[in-house]
């Protein structure tokens, strides 16, 4: 993969100033229409749902937040999520308090270049693909990397098994929709 990001180098966005810090290969991908979806943005990313990394924060104690990192569609299990920090209280964090604590505003929030540091859970199914997109701190434009580069920009987070299994529905003889 090749660093697009030098012909941006105008309007670079936070993530990609962080990751260049860091020396982690990667590309800035600019969309040419407003993202109105998650299968919208996979789509013109040239990407599956699952490839697209949601970046989504909670407060788990007054003034104290975790960020999770989450595979496309998949939701946040809030019972594995409590036991893991140990709270039986968590909630997401508000719009207020994501731009406060990130710096980035919902819709663009990265894991990288955070304006404060948090605990960075990431879900294991996160990492089973080879190429994955981030937001990039900025609207309409996000971050291409491979599972491996986003795994070496987090050397702390922790991988952990959050997300929800699938709906008894969507699972057949050992297939998920993912498969099918």
């Amino acid at each position: 993969m090749s660093d697009t990001s030098t012909s941006l180098s105008t309007n670079k966005p936070p993530a990609s100033i962080a990751l260049e810090k860091q020396h982690i290969p990667h590309e800035t991908f600019r969309h040419e229409r407003p993202v109105e979806s998650l299968e919208q943005a996979a789509s013109d990313r040239k990407q599956r749902p699952e490839q697209i990394v949601r970046s989504l924060l909670f407060q788990i104690r007054p003034g104290e937040f975790v960020m999770v990192l989450v595979a496309g569609p998949a939701q946040v299990d809030w019972k594995k999520l409590r036991r893991l920090v140990g709270r039986s209280r968590i909630r997401m964090a508000t719009e207020e308090e994501v731009l406060e604590v990130t710096g980035y505003r919902i819709g663009t929030v990265s894991p990288f270049g955070l304006k404060n540091p948090v605990r960075v859970l990431i879900d294991a199914s996160v990492l089973e693909e080879q190429e994955l997109s981030t937001g990039s701190g900025i609207g309409g434009v996000a971050i291409l990397l491979h599972s491996a580069d986003l795994r070496r920009a987090l050397p702390e987070a922790e991988v952990v098994s959050l997300s929800e299994a699938p709906p008894a529905s969507q699972v057949l003889a050992g297939e998920t929709d993912a498969d099918l």
